[in-house]
């Protein structure tokens, strides 16, 4: 990758921030949002799994609801998207079978070729390590999505915010998410930052490199 590359990607991330006020008028592109939710379809999880479900709410009724969940944050209305990623509650010998089945039919291989594999995955779910909760590790993997569609909409110039401000019981039954064995985890608002936003002009804090990181 050459150098103008990497001050792209480094410029994005400096560019991108929290934004708390968006244009309610300006709308994401199609073709964006395509981008957008690829970052989250091609997020890497634990064993390729993928215990997450992805609700993009587009009924303004809906937010409205949300919204009065969120502590009145008015990012969940004026985004021109909002999507929250949610959590499977309870990972099951199903799912794992479906996400084989899944990978022989991508990979044109048998599902017989892959139970090494299976048998793998079942033994962790069936007996994870001690002190290990399945529910909290579907949620970490959550966040690994989060993270990519963060990044991506910086990249492609685009405003998000990640928020954890809100009664995931609520949002939860609002969705109807309990029906499906899904749990909200975050929510991520995405669009264009209103001009009133006074964080946009605010300085990025960070600590240095020299203060975060550790080489061993």
């Amino acid at each position: 990758m050459s150098v103008a590359r990497h001050e792209e990607v480094v410029r994005s991330l400096q560019w991108r921030y929290a934004t708390k006020g968006f244009d309610p008028i300006k709308k994401i592109s199609e073709s964006d949002w395509a981008a957008l939710e690829q970052s989250l379809v091609l997020a890497p999880s634990s064993f390729g799994l993928q215990p997450w479900k992805f609700v993009v709410v587009q009924d303004l009724a809906l937010r409205k609801e949300i919204r009065a969940a969120a502590w009145d944050q008015s990012q969940v209305e004026d985004a021109s998207h909002l999507v929250v990623l949610c959590a499977k509650e309870q990972v099951v010998r199903a799912d794992v079978e479906a996400f084989i089945a899944r990978t022989a039919a991508v990979r044109g291989v048998t599902p017989e070729s892959l139970l090494g594999y299976r048998d793998m995955i079942l033994g962790f779910i069936a007996s994870p390590p001690p002190g290990f909760e399945l529910s909290q590790w579907a949620v970490r993997q959550v966040y690994i999505a989060l993270g990519f569609f963060l990044s991506t909409a910086a990249y492609l110039g685009l405003d998000a915010c990640p928020m954890e401000g809100f009664s995931p019981q609520r949002v939860t039954e609002i969705l109807g998410l309990e029906k499906e064995g899904f749990q909200a985890v975050v929510m991520a608002a995405a669009g264009y930052r209103s001009s009133e936003d006074a964080y946009a002009t605010a300085a990025k804090v960070r600590f240095s490199c020299e203060q975060v990181m550790v080489v061993r």
